[in-house]
């Protein structure tokens, strides 16, 4: 019988506790909202943002399409919980992790941390320099 390691006890308690977090930040900015029509910020109705849900991000940053979506259940060979951030750059994903003290690193920079998983896309993009994000294998790996 496979025994658990002290890191993956570790990494599945930081993930269960990003994704409680996340979801009480979601609760707490749906509920003490604005209401409609006072935001000069928000976006009308007839603009692409009004349509997306929130939370997400689909920009171009430096010439590389970066999108940000909540993950569902099931995602990314089920082991992403519901309600973490899904980041791709040119539809490729990026693998993100979430430190102890809420940063967040990428695969493609394990040196820095950022504050949010924007700021980490971007940096990334930046590092890659124009090269191609390689795939995630479903095995945990790059392809």
């Amino acid at each position: 019988m496979k025994k658990i390691t002290r890191r993956q006890a570790l990494g599945t308690a930081a993930g269960a506790l990003t994704a409680v977090g996340l979801t009480a930040a979601v609760i707490h900015a749906s509920t003490t909202s604005a209401p409609a029509g006072n935001d000069p910020h928000a976006p009308n109705a007839s603009s692409p943002e009004a349509s997306r849900p929130i939370g997400t991000v689909d920009e171009v940053y430096q010439g590389r399409r970066i999108q940000i979506t909540l993950g569902a259940p099931g995602e990314h060979g089920g082991h992403h919980l519901p309600g973490l951030p899904t980041v791709r750059i040119d539809g490729t994903e990026l693998h993100l992790m979430r430190n102890a003290d809420n940063s967040w690193l990428s695969v493609v920079n394990h040196y820095e941390t950022f504050p949010d998983p924007i700021s980490a896309a971007r940096a990334a993009v930046r590092d890659l320099q124009g090269a191609v994000l390689a795939p995630l294998d479903p095995k945990g790996g790059t392809a």
